[in-house]
């Protein structure tokens, strides 16, 4: 069949997509019928922040939200498909503070406006549901599950070092850590403690581990993330007995590979570093100077490796040697005890530093190949 192109009539996308627009909202099209008769599903794409523009990003993420819901609806489906705005927190004052306007103010005037360039777009939200986390109605509901949760004993507070913005003073996530530097001031980020609210998740962690395996569909990467996530360590705790009287206690997820240790290593806030910075400057000023930079493990791996002596010596546990003591920057108080026994041989991190530090390197475990370092998981 030939069709003369000549006469098939343009696309005026601007009358189109106006009608179209203008009679689902009014025919309130996608609103969620509850219809006990036919099947549910639900669609939730991460709200947006309400930053002040919609931009590119967000048309293809909510986009693909769309297809979904649409798809669903054309399968008979009784969908549920809101549409929120992620409004609270720090990040909204600091914004409404740098645009000096009051942050409830420059927040639902954000929201307004990246709400009719949503409509425009005229996806299949229902907008009777539209809601704000910075609502009374939304964040009351918060409060009320955190009761419920204190209530049951499944939440608790306690110190843990964050990542500390010295400029925007809040706290930011280790993805708001870009190169050691806040994400939105570009200051250089410190390690601060501070006295947090915490839940009780590894009370959950065993079954949620054994229900990962139940995840029909879901792909392995995504179940690794997940097992990753929860953190699960199985390993032994160790006792070091030092030369000034004090006990380092290390656990290990990989206590076979003790016989290869040649070094202890402490973080810049372990006890025993904070003992020995009230009498000498040195290690003072360098455990000051670990307070800098992102407390992600990540992060830690990849900086350079800095170390001090500390000048003490640990007995190993069934060797007759003694194993010098380091302040080093890639151990953490957050993680395990402060405290690692380093096996260079068979980890990345200790072998950096070991190099740099001109420390032995011991191979324990045997391998098909003679390079070092033989990696093996983290201490």
């Amino acid at each position: 069949m030939t069709v003369d192109v000549s006469e098939i009539m343009p696309y005026n996308f601007s009358a189109v997509e106006k009608y179209w627009n203008e009679y689902w909202l009014s025919n309130r099209s996608f609103k969620t019928k509850n219809d006990v008769l036919r099947p549910k599903y639900y669609v939730l794409e991460m709200f947006m922040y309400p930053s002040g523009k919609v931009h590119i990003g967000h048309v293809r993420n909510y986009t693909i939200g769309d297809i979904l819901a649409r798809y669903k609806i054309a399968q008979g489906f009784d969908v549920l498909h809101p549409v929120g705005w992620d409004a609270f927190g720090l990040p909204a004052e600091n914004a409404a503070l740098k645009q000096k306007s009051h942050p409830q103010t420059w927040t639902r005037q954000n929201i307004e406006t990246m709400k009719k360039q949503l409509l425009s777009l005229g996806f299949a939200y229902d907008w009777d549901r539209e809601f704000a986390t910075c609502d009374e109605d939304y964040y009351g509901f918060q409060q009320k599950i955190f009761l419920k949760l204190f209530q049951k004993g499944l939440v608790y507070q306690k110190e843990a070092e964050v990542n500390w913005d010295p400029v925007d003073n809040c706290v930011l996530a280790n993805e708001q850590v870009i190169d050691g530097r806040g994400w939105r001031s570009g200051a250089l980020v410190e390690k601060r403690k501070l006295k947090q609210w915490f839940f009780k998740i590894t009370n959950y962690a065993n079954e949620l581990l054994s229900e990962i395996d139940n995840l029909d569909g879901w792909p392995d990467n995504v179940k690794t993330m997940q097992r990753n996530w929860i953190g699960k360590s199985v390993g032994a705790s160790i006792q070091f007995h030092c030369n000034n009287g004090d006990t380092l206690e290390v656990f290990s997820t990989r206590p076979e590979t003790l016989f290869g240790a040649t070094y202890l290593a402490i973080a810049g806030d372990h006890p025993l570093a904070q003992k020995l910075a009230a009498t000498n400057e040195k290690i003072k000023a360098f455990a000051e100077k670990l307070k800098l930079g992102s407390v992600a493990q990540q992060d830690l791996d990849k900086q350079e490796k800095l170390g001090m002596d500390t000048g003490l010596t640990a007995k190993h546990p069934f060797l007759d040697k003694e194993l010098p003591i380091f302040i080093a920057n890639f151990v953490l108080m957050n993680y395990g005890t402060g405290a690692i026994f380093s096996t260079p041989a068979h980890d990345e991190r200790d072998y950096d530093f070991a190099v740099k530090y001109n420390l032995p390197i011991i191979r324990v475990i045997e391998s098909d190949s003679n390079e070092l370092p033989i990696l093996a998981m983290a201490i």
